[in-house]
């Protein structure tokens, strides 16, 4: 077990995630209201959109709309998610988006089919012409990611040692094309992962390969999210995905029940009371969260923005006593 880190990165991917998942229309001003709110929590990155067919994902039909719509923060990095050519052309498209080239691949075939139509060998030659089209644009890979990297709804249990595989085959993915990965995300997509799976793949990982530093993207349907995102920390790891209120999910995953990222400002209230650094205004992004289920319009999982912080209440029972 590593020591704890201390201070750790947040990528906020509600927006994203949110409103690729939600039923039904929400309004592109909803969505650039929650973007704005969020800006000003002292996130620093934040995954606003997808650029994806809308006939696949009707939630992001607006996605042009929504990054030309929000007050931009100086201090914040506004990314998007693209699986094409066609996808990044889009995002190039932004000036007011942080473009930073990623590659990915998926640990599952069975998903893979599902969720981009593609098989392994497919997917691992699509990862190779978006190398060469980022290579034309000038936009450098710094990012690669695992999905289904603890297990699949489709192929069950996935075995560290074809995480570490992937893993492997990410970076020769990159030296092909001259670039250096600053980082591997595993994402737990469809949230099989537990804190024992956890240290026994990123253990597996850094093990293989030490230098590497690695997130963790986290899924919380069967209620570990939390939990994984403490025994990531335990084993030093410093970057997470999450999603305020706990929004979103895959809508390829065929999950049951909430299907949400882990959520945000459960994970800064976890690190709060750890003594890991965050940056974040819990408060802030505790009013975040509560805009974000008005917005949806429906109850979200999360469950700090309910039972609120305990340094607020320290500070209550303080100033009575």
């Amino acid at each position: 077990m590593a020591d704890l880190p201390g201070r750790i990165r947040i990528n906020e991917e509600g927006p994203r995630e949110g409103f690729q998942f939600e039923k039904g229309p929400i309004a592109t001003a909803r969505k650039i209201a929650l973007i704005d709110a969020l800006s000003h929590t002292g996130l620093r990155q934040i995954q606003v959109v997808s650029f994806v067919p809308p006939q696949n994902v009707p939630g992001m039909a607006d996605a042009d709309d929504v990054v030309a719509g929000i007050r931009v923060n100086p201090e914040v990095a506004y990314t998007a998610l693209w699986l094409n050519e066609k996808g990044l052309q889009r995002a190039l498209g932004h000036d007011r988006l942080t473009i930073v080239g990623s590659i990915g691949l998926t640990c599952s075939e069975p998903f893979l089919l599902r969720n981009q139509k593609r098989t392994l060998q497919q997917n691992i030659d699509a990862q190779r012409s978006l190398l060469d089209m980022y290579r034309a644009n000038g936009v450098a890979v710094r990012r690669g990611g695992l999905m289904a990297a603890f297990g699949c709804n489709f192929a069950g249990d996935i075995p560290p040692a074809r995480v570490v595989d992937m893993v492997g085959q990410l970076l020769d993915l990159a030296r092909e094309a001259g670039e250096s990965l600053d980082f591997v995300s595993l994402a737990d997509t469809m949230a099989w992962a537990t804190p024992l799976s956890i240290r026994r793949v990123v253990g597996a990982v850094r093990e293989r390969f030490p230098g590497l530093k690695l997130s963790l993207h986290l899924h919380d349907t069967r209620g570990m999210g939390i939990a994984n995102a403490c025994a990531g920390l335990e084993m030093g790891v410093d970057t997470f995905d999450a999603a305020v209120a706990g929004l979103g999910g895959c809508p390829f995953a065929a999950h049951k029940g909430a299907a949400g990222n882990v959520c945000t400002e459960d994970l800064v209230f976890l690190c709060d009371e750890m003594g890991v650094e965050t940056g974040i205004d819990l408060s802030a992004l505790m009013d975040a969260a509560l805009l974000a289920e008005e917005v949806v319009g429906h109850p979200l999982p999360g469950s700090v923005k309910s039972g609120g912080s305990l340094k607020a209440l320290r500070e209550r029972i303080a100033a009575a006593h």
